[in-house]
């Protein structure tokens, strides 16, 4: 029986020889993980059931990443009551503050997810697993449920293949693409409802590292689909067996596989793409908004946090000033990726920028719990989503763009293709 690569993952977990779309199971996880803002919760669900040993603590992944600078005696609640609930549950992999960084980053670089490997998480940014070959479930507030009992059901999704043809622009980048994706999905030009499927792409991925693969899973993930896959490239592949802590085994679509839906997008005529304020799918042309002023511009998030990403961003910055006006924070995906900006001299670049450094999360995409707007401010950002209230104030204005965007919006003040910097330097 033909296969998608996820229901083979499915399928592989679950001790099966095949699934189907609709099929229940109960897969046995790589990983299990739980972000800080939810363990609390589910400590005391299990507690006050009297469950106090996990099912398989060795498989349990804490990670604090959204409250990593404590804003409020809350925030710095929840740290104590989480270090001593892993010190109770015997789980040793616990990623404090300033242990790892993004939850939805640091497996992926250092070699705790693989191609192949299948994990439960609270969250639904779970579905950046597929940037290395591997499917993140999101199990919401049943988390408690998994890490008691070890599984949960899940229903395989049906999947929904995007083919890309054709090679990126200069300055025009991953995150490009999943804006103008969702755009066409939500305006049904492609017409297909994503919600509880699983987006798979194909077609010309090569040029694609792992963070511009991470930035595809980004923007599908917030017109509801439950999963992302890319298949592994050779890179990939490589990048997993330098880092790999265990044996993996990727895999791949069959050629017969049964999708809902196919299409194919040609990204060779693509230009950089803004999300306008109210959702990632209302994507525009930058053109059709350049200019707009802005006074607050964040990079990073699990949507645009790796290296790459910061490197893009850095291009623009270097030898360069933000505009007076703009405050700029920078959220490294990984501690791994802090120290290197440190090491090689890119932190420098950044302080010398005036942008304001912090330490490796969710930054102000978690909900802007640091970094918010006032009443009728104007912000741009790499953020997962720009709903109203999502840095703060209700009536702000939140875009969304590629690093390399908000980086060159930074400087000017007002939203700017980075390709005239390059342009301009390009002519001197």
């Amino acid at each position: 029986m033909a296969m998608t690569a996820v229901e083979k993952v499915l399928a592989a977990k679950s001790g099966k020889s095949a699934v189907r779309p609709g099929d229940v199971v109960f897969p046995d996880p790589d990983y299990v993980m739980i972000h800080d803002g939810v363990v609390m919760g589910a400590k005391r669900e299990l507690d006050a059931l009297g469950i106090h040993r996990l099912a398989a603590p060795g498989k349990v992944m804490m990670v604090s990443d959204h409250d990593v600078i404590y804003g409020s005696a809350r925030a710095a609640e929840r740290g104590v009551f989480n270090r001593a609930a892993a010190k109770a549950w015997g789980v040793k992999q616990f990623y404090d503050v300033g242990r790892g960084g993004h939850g939805h980053i640091f497996p992926m670089e250092s070699g705790l997810l693989l191609p192949g490997m299948f994990y439960f998480d609270n969250d639904r940014h779970a579905t950046n697993a597929g940037a290395i070959g591997a499917f993140g479930f999101r199990i919401g507030s049943e988390i408690s449920r998994v890490l008691a009992t070890g599984t949960n059901w899940v229903q395989v999704p049906k999947s929904v293949k995007v083919t890309l043809k054709g090679k990126l622009k200069p300055g025009v980048y991953a995150r490009d693409i999943g804006f103008h994706l969702a755009m066409l999905i939500k305006q049904k030009i492609f017409d297909v409802d994503i919600d509880y499927k699983v987006l798979e792409y194909a077609g010309d991925l090569d040029q694609f590292s792992l963070a511009a693969r991470t930035a595809l899973c980004s923007s599908p993930t917030e017109i509801q689909a439950y999963g992302v896959f890319l298949p592994p490239s050779e890179t990939i592949l490589a990048h997993a067996r330098e880092q790999a802590t265990r044996p993996f085994t990727p895999v791949y679509a069959d050629a017969d596989a049964h999708y809902e839906a196919e299409f194919t997008l040609d990204i060779s005529r693509l230009e950089p793409q803004i999300a306008r304020p109210g959702g990632v799918h209302n994507a525009v042309n930058l053109s059709e908004v350049a200019g707009t002023p802005v006074s607050h511009a964040f990079i990073g998030s699990c949507g645009s946090g790796m290296w790459d990403d910061l490197m893009q961003a850095a291009a623009v910055l270097k030898g360069r000033r933000i505009a007076d006006g703009v405050r700029l924070f920078i959220a490294p995906g990984t501690e791994a990726s802090t120290k290197r900006l440190a090491r090689e001299g890119w932190m420098q670049t950044f302080i010398e920028a005036g942008a304001i450094l912090l330490p490796a999360g969710c930054g102000p995409c978690n909900d802007a719990v640091i970094g918010p707007i006032h009443a009728g401010e104007v912000s741009i950002s790499t953020a997962t989503n720009n709903p109203p209230g999502r840095f703060g104030a209700r009536d702000g204005k939140l875009y969304l763009g590629s690093p390399a965007t908000v980086a060159a919006s930074a400087v000017t003040g007002r939203i700017t293709d980075a390709r005239e910097f390059f342009l301009t330097e390009m002519r001197q």
